[in-house]
């Protein structure tokens, strides 16, 4: 341990390879799904059906111990810049909690992989998620944005939220463009392989004489669970048997394939879930997993018209295919609660959506044919008018043999699959074996940037860049040894962990409060499922390795970490006012915000000049309220528990200098005026309670209250906002 302070201060050197023209250095393809488990793919003991990435797989290398950081979010931010999460800005997901590592997007002091290759000669292509930006929608100054083709791609088709329905997702993007479906056929998933395929047909009909770079990023299988029925059908019966006999199978294939040491205990079923036998609407279950399942069937089926134009493009065998996930299965309740529930107020009414309308919500309220969405226990997955998990308990198994699951950094939390494929770099001698070195994903830009002979700079547009983290795979490959100096680092939401060669240490976190739980210790040759603790019997390693830990979090930017300014705000009493005058662009923390728990309260707005956007918001997506503009017309939602409710005024407002009003009180009446007269109204589940964020004047700062993405900045002019809480009525 001794070794790991030491090599902090050696920025990883500059990285080059031998090439003869630009013609001999390698295609890069990277690819990414979205919220799988470790073994849901054929070739990683899985018995979905993914004959493309079992092939790739056979002609290349399967990576056992490849690692990613637990989240969507940071995952992407490591992997598109060679860092960890935290130093690119992203240690978190996209809310500013004021420190470094916790930003709204990726900071200026990273390269992106994109941006990396370009300077090397590369052109640069991106289909699928992007999600390391909060900006989703285009403002005109796309200069400041973290789009994808202001950080380094020259063509971009995908989404830049990070989730929605595969029929009509949010933020769909080409370019800089928001557009909207094309077609009634339209599935996110097949578009992003086509858009995909056709980027290489152009680039080796426009630009051939030059190596590409393409990273492909697939929400597949992240919720909720949409698929078609055709690749539905293919798994009639094939989960009939239930999740405890899916993973004792996947758990003798693990084996069998050489991905798991036969002596590694499986972990036992989570606690959380129950048997199979004493599950409960076993026909909705069945239906959850098959429906995941078609999902990365279709994916794999995308991947293969990917792979057809390499070949048609004779770019096949000079072309380096990655495959990786971005996080273990994930075992969030979206969309799985006692009740079916609707997002409008009439399901029963058909309101369809016009053509090339935009759709910005991550639940859409209806499909594009007007049908509402539901969610709820019993509601069957699959069509556009369902918004479902395959909760926890199919998690579990798609995470088999590991603990745990996205979120958190035991092995079910950060292991992913890794194929390489490269026919003209990998030799024959090579394909189709295993490869047992740990990797990261701060690996993969250090690995793009050595095979594409790209000078990796000290400073990009004026700003010093933060060198690399990782180290190139590349001797892998061959059979060769990696050459790791440093240990691999983890946190997310205060759970830690830190892996130097065999050993690993590991704790849980509370976001709420910073509390950590104490540190285990893990012998990962001898016992990877982590069920046997050695921190009792080995407290001098543990030591070392925590402080190596608590190291590398100030160096990556991890600590300060936000977690606990909660509980440390919560010292501080909170105000008894009952009536605040706020300015344009005030902003209150919580505990200076009005207290409107179990209070009836009223926000009077003075506009000098209107305009689209958010005038003032308290809170977030559980609890809050926010007063706003779109489309010239005034808006009040409210948050109760994560359900929102909207009302909306009938009539554009004037341009000139007008006043907003809106109040909610104890019993539920829920009321929005303009200049004194009641434009909307409805009735609500009653009062809400303090939201956890501050309120901001002007903008939405934390996470969004309505159902639009932040910051919705005000267009107009503020005189003033003046909230009351009111006595009961």
């Amino acid at each position: 341990m001794t070794r790991v302070i030491a090599l902090f201060a050696a920025a990883v050197a500059t990285l080059s390879v031998t090439v003869a023209t630009a013609q001999d250095r390698p295609n890069i393809i990277l690819i990414m799904s979205d919220d799988m488990g470790f073994s849901d793919i054929g070739c990683y003991g899985g018995e979905i059906q993914t004959p493309v990435l079992d092939g790739l797989a056979e002609g290349g290398l399967r990576f056992s111990q490849f690692y990613n950081t637990g989240r969507c979010c940071p995952t992407r931010a490591s992997l598109l810049t060679g860092l960890y999460p935290h130093q690119a800005g992203v240690g978190h997901m996209l809310g500013d909690k004021g420190l470094p590592g916790y930003t709204t997007g990726l900071n200026r002091n990273c390269l992106t992989i994109g941006e990396a290759m370009r300077l090397g000669g590369y052109r640069t292509y991106a289909t699928g998620k992007w999600h390391v930006t909060k900006e989703t929608k285009p403002s005109g100054e796309h200069e400041k944005f973290n789009w994808p083709l202001q950080r380094g791609f020259d063509r971009y088709f995908g989404t830049i939220h990070g989730a929605g329905s595969f029929y009509d997702p949010n933020s769909l993007t080409r370019d800089n463009e928001l557009i909207a479906p094309d077609s009634p056929e339209f599935f996110y998933t097949d578009a992003i392989s086509t858009n995909a395929a056709q980027f290489v047909r152009d680039h080796s009909k426009d630009q051939g004489d030059k190596p590409f770079f393409m990273y492909v990023a697939f929400t597949a299988a992240h919720w909720p669970m949409h698929a078609r029925p055709h690749n539905i059908e293919k798994y009639d019966g094939v989960y009939n048997s239930g999740w405890d006999a899916v993973r004792a199978a996947r758990y003798d294939r693990v084996k069998r394939l050489g991905l798991v040491d036969p002596s590694w205990e499986m972990t036992p079923r989570d606690a959380k879930s129950p048997a199979w036998e004493d599950a409960t609407d076993k026909q909705w279950e069945i239906a959850l997993m098959q429906v995941y399942a078609a999902m990365i069937d279709c994916m794999d089926q995308g991947i293969g018209r990917i792979v057809g134009a390499l070949k048609e493009t004779d770019g096949f065998d000079n072309t380096v295919i990655f495959f990786l996930q971005d996080n273990g299965g994930c075992a969030e309740g979206m969309g799985r609660g006692d009740q079916v529930t609707y997002r409008v107020d009439d399901p029963e009414t058909i309101v369809p959506m016009q053509p090339g309308e935009l759709q910005y919500d991550m639940i859409p309220q209806r499909t594009r044919d007007g049908k509402p969405v539901r969610q709820g226990r019993g509601v069957m997955p699959g069509p556009a008018d369902t918004y479902l998990g395959y909760g926890l308990s199919w998690a579990n198994a798609s995470n088999t043999p590991f603990r745990e699951y996205k979120h958190w950094v035991h092995e079910g939390g950060i292991s992913t699959p890794l194929i390489v494929h490269w026919p003209k770099g990998i030799a024959a001698g090579r394909r189709g074996k295993l490869e047992h070195q740990p990797g990261h994903l701060i690996d993969v830009m250090a690995t793009c940037v050595d095979l594409g002979g790209v000078d990796y700079p000290a400073e990009y547009a004026g700003n010093p860049i933060t060198p690399l983290e990782g180290v190139s795979l590349r001797p892998a490959f061959a059979g060769g040894d990696l050459d790791r100096k440093t240990p691999i680092f983890w946190e997310h939401e205060a759970n830690c962990a830190l892996r130097d060669g065999k050993w690993k240490i590991v704790r849980k976190g509370t976001m709420g409060t910073g509390e950590t739980t104490p540190w285990e210790l893990y012998d990962m040759e001898a016992d990877r499922t982590e069920l046997h603790d050695l921190a009792a019997e080995m407290p001098d390693r543990v030591k070392a390795m925590a402080d190596a830990w608590e190291a590398l979090a100030l160096h990556t930017k991890a600590k300060p970490w936000p977690w606990g300014m909660e509980k440390q705000a919560a010292k501080k009493p909170a105000n008894k006012k009952k009536s605040f005058e706020l300015n344009s662009s005030d902003e209150l923390a919580k505990e200076d915000a009005p207290q409107t728990s179990g209070r009836s309260f009223s926000i009077e707005a003075r506009l000098a000049s209107t305009g689209d956007g958010v005038v003032v918001a308290q809170g977030g997506v559980t609890h809050g309220y926010t007063l706003y503009v779109k489309d010239g017309k005034p808006v009040f939602s409210v948050r109760f528990r994560g359900q929102m409710v909207t009302i909306t005024g009938g009539a554009p407002l004037p341009a000139s200098p007008c006043t907003l009003g809106a109040s909610l009180t104890l019993s539920g009446s829920m009321v929005l005026t303009a200049d004194g007269k009641e434009v909307a109204r409805t009735q609500t589940p009653g009062p809400i309670t303090t939201p956890v964020d501050g309120l901001t004047i002007g903008r939405d700062g934390g996470d969004p209250v309505g159902p639009y993405q932040g910051p919705q900045t005000f267009k107009g002019e503020i005189e003033k906002v003046t909230i009351r809480l009111l006595p009961p009525q």
